[in-house]
């Protein structure tokens, strides 16, 4: 990344990631934490729908097609579009952890143009973590895992209690995510969010 700010940069007395031992195997689909989160859920017909993967450590990989509904420029995929997948990617890594983050700061380079109808490969790591703050990076692939890169990001999470969405998330929405009978989707609806 160019420009990285120091916000992202880990301090010297951060410690490697360690991956919860309850996270879901490597090669594990993660599927969706919330059924109408724009990035991962099914509920959003227009949403990315994307596919994220654990991988060892604390990895994942995650796909997303680009559909004509998330063009920006005539044929190209909005760069809004873009950081968003890099947004939900990078917030899947918390599952690993299996903490509760937010997105603290997220800055994102776009490095080439991404068509209509291309598959976008994601893979992000977290790199470090002090205290609260988890730091993490991923990139944006076209043509294949290892195609040239398109898009990539830095960001910082910050561990949250369930509290901050039952503070800030609309009543009807919450009172459903905590009525669901699944205890991992009622943890996961809370997984990460802005």
């Amino acid at each position: 990344m160019t420009g990285t700010s120091a916000a992202l940069t880990p301090p010297a007395d951060a410690i490697p990631p360690v991956r919860h031992p309850d996270a879901p195997a490597p090669g594990e689909l993660l599927g969706s934490h919330y059924e109408y989160c724009f990035g991962c859920g099914g509920g959003q017909s227009h949403g990315l729908h994307l596919e994220a993967r654990a991988g060892e450590g604390v990895t994942v990989t995650a796909e997303f097609t680009v559909t004509p509904d998330h063009q920006g420029a005539p044929g190209l995929a909005h760069g809004g579009v873009l950081a968003t997948a890099l947004d939900e990617t990078l917030g899947s890594l918390n599952w690993l952890l299996r903490v509760i983050a937010v997105t603290g700061r997220l800055e994102t380079d776009f490095v080439r143009p991404v068509p209509v109808g291309t598959v976008l490969h994601l893979q992000a790591a977290v790199t470090a973590v002090r205290g609260r703050k988890i730091f993490s990076t991923a990139v944006g692939r076209i043509g294949g895992p290892d195609g040239p890169v398109a898009v990539r990001a830095e960001a910082l999470f910050i561990e949250v209690k369930v509290d901050h969405f039952i503070d800030n998330g609309r009543p009807e929405e919450i009172q459903a995510a905590m009525s669901d009978p699944d205890q991992v989707r009622r943890a996961r609806a809370f997984e990460v969010n802005p």
